[in-house]
């Protein structure tokens, strides 16, 4: 069983919960939830009558960050043939949590499934994330 599909838009990384202070409660902040949530829209858009994967499972993540305005022509260039990558924020591993905890009991029934799994940040014209998970 294989699950593929893109979403378009900036990349989020999964933020560190935050504590209500007048309460004493540890929650997630809203920006989080809200990516989680569209990654589940996409999901469901592409799966309608998903059935969430049962064994071990394989997660390829590629975040495609947008050029910079101010970049030059030449730089562009290096950017789209993958000379150049991105090393800004947000950071690998807090893109792979929220797509992860983005996929919990829609794609697998638990993220401790994954046993592997390979992320990479590359430029595009495009801002998206491409979310390839399979059972193998």
């Amino acid at each position: 069983m294989i699950y593929e599909f893109e979403m378009f838009g900036s990349i989020e990384g999964k933020a560190r919960p935050r504590m209500n202070t007048r309460t004493g409660r540890a929650y997630t902040p809203t920006k989080t939830k809200l990516y989680e949530y569209g990654l589940r829209q996409w999901f469901l858009m592409n799966y309608p009558n998903f059935k969430p994967i049962e064994s071990r499972v394989k997660v390829k993540i590629i975040a495609y960050f947008e050029i910079p305005k101010s970049t030059s022509k030449k730089k562009k260039a290096e950017m789209l043939n993958g000379n150049i990558s991105p090393t800004k924020k947000p950071d690998a591993d807090n893109i792979i949590k929220i797509v992860l905890d983005g996929m919990n009991k829609f794609a697998f029934k638990d993220d401790t499934q994954v046993t592997k799994l390979e992320i990479e940040k590359k430029y595009d014209v495009n801002p998206r994330i491409y979310v390839k998970i399979e059972e193998y």
